[in-house]
């Protein structure tokens, strides 16, 4: 069972927040009716969830304050890069999409950052390694794209909303006082912590041999922080008081940056001035697939966001009205799903403007068809190549008063990245770019000014008049692309609230940290006679606890749009909060 903790905080800052809007209790809900943690609030103005209560209410400030969906994410998300250090930080990435409701259009923005100029297989190779680094200065090799994801959407935002919304300086006084003050710690953020002070482990874990990190993110006598304990960060205070100041450019060119790169250099870093002068994030062309009569939304490459509507594409093919949800069926079937979307994904996902991508074609009906056709309901197909597992990372979304939408994912890919805290700065550095290939021909092999294959990706799904009906998402790596799945047919075919289809039991297919081979993991609650059925079949089932964050932190916002009733979901496995007016 999930920690009761984690539960009770939830269920605390929602009684706080009551006044400023309605809950409800899952009435009939499949798997809510009785669990404390499943209520979510039934509104009819605006609505956000994050993985953070502390996010989620700085977000909702903001849409009361007169801000925008844009506004109220990029005030939620530099939160959570201050309260969830161990998911994200400003040293990351991140995507998103964002619905315009005056033009019924969804935008995607891609704000990942790129290797080095000068980083090369041959380096690596010169100095003796057969694979990045997860850990240290050297995984610390990509620009941090979160900053310029901010900027591009707020700039957006102001030139295409009908609500210009507010400036940039007052966005970001939240994140800065949970710096400079602190915050309570939170049970998600201890127990990263704790596992990351694993002395045993030398290359994975063990941050604390970090000077930096140390000092940053535990306590004086090198202990992690304890549930209840405040954690203040006061370099980081400083650096988003001044991004607040003086825009993304300070990030980029200005003093932050060149803090960050002395840092680097100083300790055999690769990254320099120039790496970060010419980032920029880039507005890129959504994917899409037909789903039920509604049209599903995700991010193009470099993302994964092709695995995640390949799923829905195969499903298409498929009449679930037939396969009894949380049946073996189900399971299988959407097993049998990602593994086929899988071989596409690792076939060919790396940075298009390196490699050609045939996402058109892999998303096809035809391709869809063929590939639902090689699935055996009665037997599992062999296994994927098991890739690297982690991807810790926050996904968050807002709709506004005016209908604007938006589904937003950011990261720093291991648990605490890179474990890089550039000196002076608070800022916790990615290892997003130890995920390149050191063999030239992999597919998503290390070439200088190259994005990674990246997990993250967000999604929106809208209906036949262009309006967003569902608007959601997941951290979790290898798990996105399945917990997607999962919300969207939960909701969309079977019906579920919102809510339930969050709070619901989940599957994994896919290896966690340390595995050598891929196994489908199932939470505890699937019934007995599933997972027997499911390991008949040859499926290699591993059960874990009933609520586990190895399945990630999911989120959902739902629009009726007969009502007009906005229902907003958050994960029972995350320290999270959906809220709204």
């Amino acid at each position: 069972m999930k920690n009761s903790s984690s539960l009770f905080a939830v269920s605390v800052v929602a009684a706080s927040l009551s006044a400023s809007y309605a809950w409800a209790e899952i009435p009939t809900g499949k798997y809510c009716a009785t669990e404390s943690a499943c209520k979510n609030p039934m509104v009819n103005n605006a609505a956000i969830t994050t993985p953070n209560h502390l996010a989620t209410q700085a977000g909702l400030e903001i849409l009361q304050k007169g801000g925008n969906a844009v506004d109220a994410a990029i005030a939620a998300a530099s939160t959570l890069a201050v309260v969830y250090p161990q998911m994200n930080t400003i040293g990351g990435d991140n995507f998103w999409l964002i619905y315009d409701s005056k033009n019924k259009q969804i935008h995607a923005l891609n704000a990942s950052g790129r290797s080095g100029e000068g980083v090369t297989i041959d380096f690596y190779k010169s100095k003796g390694y057969d694979k990045i680094p997860s850990r240290g200065y050297l995984a610390a090799n990509t620009v941090p794209g979160i900053v310029s994801g901010w900027d591009a959407a707020h700039t957006f935002a102001q030139s295409h909303f009908n609500n210009k919304g507010l400036a940039w300086s007052q966005l970001f006084d939240k994140a800065i006082g949970y710096a400079q003050n602190g915050y309570v710690v939170t049970p998600s953020v201890a127990r990263w912590q704790e596992i990351n002070t694993d002395t045993t482990d030398q290359v994975a874990r063990n941050l604390q041999r970090f000077d930096e990190f140390r000092r940053v993110y535990l306590k004086p006598d090198g202990s992690s922080y304890q549930i209840g304990d405040i954690h203040r960060q006061p370099d980081l205070a400083r650096t988003l008081s001044t991004i607040s100041k003086e825009g993304a450019s300070a990030f980029y060119t200005g003093s932050i940056a060149k803090n960050i790169v002395a840092d680097l250099q100083a300790n055999g870093g690769v990254l320099t001035l120039n790496d970060f002068a010419n980032h920029r994030a880039d507005w890129v062309t959504p994917l899409s697939v037909p789903y039920r009569g509604y049209t599903a939304y995700n991010l193009p490459p470099n993302t994964q966001g092709m695995a995640s509507l390949a799923i829905l594409n195969i499903l298409n093919n498929f009449d679930l009205s037939k396969v009894e949800e949380g049946s073996a069926d189900y399971y299988h079937l959407m097993v049998e799903a990602t593994k086929e979307a899988f071989i596409d994904r690792d076939t060919y996902l790396t940075d298009p403007d390196f490699s050609s991508i045939p996402t058109a074609q892999l998303l096809s009906s035809n391709h869809g068809k063929a590939q639902a056709a090689r699935i055996d309901m009665t037997r599992a197909a062999g296994k994927n190549p098991p890739l690297e597992p982690k991807g810790d990372t926050v996904w968050l979304g807002v709709i506004d008063k005016d209908g604007n939408a938006v589904s937003l994912i950011q990261s720093i890919y291991h648990d605490f990245g890179s474990g890089i805290v550039a000196k002076n700065t608070g800022v916790l550095l990615q290892n997003r770019g130890s995920f390149f290939s050191l063999d030239p021909n992999h597919v998503n092999h290390l070439e200088p000014n190259k994005r990674t294959f990246h997990t993250l990706n967000a999604a929106m799904i809208l209906d036949k008049s262009k309006n967003p009906v569902l608007i959601y998402g997941t951290m979790g790596g290898e798990g996105q692309p399945q917990t997607q799945a999962a919300v969207a047919t939960r909701v969309i075919d079977y019906g579920l609230s919102v809510q339930d289809a969050v709070a619901a039991p989940r599957w994994l297919y896919g290896r966690t940290w340390g595995a050598e081979s891929n196994s489908l993991k199932l939470e505890g609650r699937i019934k007995d006679d599933v997972i027997k059925t499911l390991s008949d079949r040859g499926q290699p089932v591993e059960v874990l606890d009933d609520y586990t964050d190895t399945m990630g932190h999911a989120g959902a916002i739902y629009i009726n749009r007969k009502s007009g009733v906005i229902s907003a979901a958050t994960d029972p496995r995350s320290d999270g909060l959906a809220a709204g007016y």
